[in-house]
């Protein structure tokens, strides 16, 4: 008998939840009621805020929640708050994580992997071009779960990084869960969700493969 608890098995649960998070966010919300505000604050937290769990859903989730907005299961305004607030704090924790383990990390000169020279370029990086990478990277999976830790690692001026934090925060919150609001309930997404739920996965993380090939062509 299979084991459920495999690794290959959880990969398989998890794979499901992620593209039917419009059943699986409705069992949520009818399991749990009001406690549905909390744990939906904390997923994003968790995403924006830990370097450990940059799989967590991110654009999908907040258009789902959008749906579920419009459809009056839970509050719109309410729920723009509270994930706004998480998504803002998740980043700051992230920074401060990065922050305090950076010079640590990169204490030692003869280091092959931690060098402290690359913190040094990662910190004159943030600083030029840092307020817009974080906005951007927002948008883009994985890499918003990293953007704040490597800006808190480059030691980016706090409060430069806070104004980029708040705006791009709400900015990706806004957008993607009134989206969701405005859209996700018209029947040819609604009957067709997890395939609308792909397409966000894959136009999310297409900036990213953009970037590597250029990368890679510039290198060859």
């Amino acid at each position: 008998m299979e084991n459920i608890s495999s690794p290959a098995a959880l990969a398989v649960k998890f794979v499901n939840i992620f593209l039917h998070l419009d059943k699986y966010l409705g069992a949520v919300i009818q399991d749990y009621g009001n406690w549905t505000y909390l744990i939906l604050f904390a997923i994003l937290f968790c995403e924006t805020g830990l370097v450990v769990t940059p799989i967590l859903p991110g654009d999908s989730l907040l258009f789902a929640i959008g749906t579920f907005c419009a459809l009056g299961y839970l509050d719109l305004w309410k729920t723009l708050a509270l994930l706004s607030v998480a998504a803002v704090l998740g980043d700051t924790v992230n920074y401060w994580i990065g922050h305090k383990i950076g010079p640590k990390v990169f204490h030692y000169n003869d280091s092959r992997i931690f060098r402290k020279e690359y913190l040094e370029k990662t910190h004159r990086f943030y600083e030029k071009y840092g307020g817009k990478t974080i906005v951007i990277a927002r948008f883009v999976p994985i890499v918003r779960t990293f953007a704040p830790f490597v800006a808190g690692v480059g030691a980016m001026t706090y409060w430069k990084f806070l104004t980029y934090n708040v705006a791009g925060g709400l900015l990706w919150v806004f957008s993607v869960t009134l989206a969701g609001y405005y859209f996700g309930n018209i029947p040819v997404v609604k009957n067709n969700f997890t395939m609308v739920i792909m397409g966000i996965i894959v136009v999310s993380i297409l900036p990213g493969v953009v970037e590597y090939l250029r990368h890679r062509r510039s290198a060859s």
